[in-house]
């Protein structure tokens, strides 16, 4: 057989086998490598470490797309000279994902504009990265899913809301909820507890959530799940959506607490 019709039944193969980023290089590397004088089992290495490479990264992007995540970013972009009060290295440290291999949950707290999401999708994005199942929502939307599967009695089991290593819930406080909204958040973070990790942003203080969530005794027993194996972030700070329009006097941040 020849070298053309050997490399021809090569590629067939590697498409049948479904490895087609080792097809496209295949050629270009086998030059590169005899040219080089390297080992077959180099040249295999290399093909095989640049097929796992593309198949990771395609993952992640179709991860990412289907995770609910308003946008992308990452540490690096987050401003911490504009935030100089926030602790970096307490923040840093979220991202070994330490917390998610406890099961703990990270919980940050700011008034709006400060960087409380932007963070909170970083950390999402990072566990994604390293082959976790993430899912992303906000608390209105979130609440409006679990009063659909109260109504219809169907299985939460499937929910990826439920069921994902990391579940973000982002704007936790803007829209006040009912009693009965309460009560279903409550068997949310109670199944979640202990289970897989939460992320929360929120704009309000602890001390605010009952009034936020019209049943003192309900939030306590929230804020005990969530806060048990918990990290706090609290973000005082002027918005980044202000900034470049502030003016000499600024603007007077809130404190929140908690």
């Amino acid at each position: 057989m020849s070298e053309q019709l050997l490399l021809d039944r090569i590629e067939n193969n590697l498409l049948r086998l479904r490895l087609p980023r080792i097809g496209e290089i295949l050629s270009e590397m086998l030059k590169t490598f005899e040219k080089q004088s390297r080992s077959h089992l180099s040249f295999l290495d290399a093909l095989l470490e640049e097929e796992v490479a593309t198949k990771e990264q395609s993952r992640v992007e179709n991860a990412l797309r289907i995770s609910g995540l308003p946008f992308i970013k990452s540490l690096d972009e987050f401003d911490f000279a504009f935030q100089p009060g926030l602790d970096r290295q307490k923040v840093s440290s979220l991202f070994d994902l330490t917390f998610v291999r406890d099961k703990g949950n990270v919980l940050f707290l700011g008034p709006p504009g400060v960087g409380k999401t932007h963070l909170a999708v970083a950390l999402a994005v990072k566990a994604c990265q390293a082959g976790l199942s993430i899912y992303a929502t906000t608390m209105e939307a979130l609440i409006k899913k679990l009063k659909k599967d109260e109504e219809s009695n169907r299985s939460v089991k499937g929910r990826a809301y439920y069921k994902s290593a990391l579940v973000l819930i982002d704007e936790v406080g803007y829209t006040p909820i009912t009693r009965e909204e309460c009560h279903l958040f409550f068997k949310f973070v109670a199944y979640r507890y202990e289970k897989a990790s939460t992320i929360i942003t929120s704009n309000k203080a602890f001390s605010d959530w009952s009034e936020l969530f019209h049943d003192p005794i309900i939030v306590t027993a929230i804020l005990d799940r969530l806060l048990h194996h918990s990290v706090i972030i609290n973000i005082r700070g002027n918005s980044y959506r202000l900034k470049g329009k502030m003016g000499k006097e600024g603007f007077e941040t809130r404190k929140p607490e908690g």
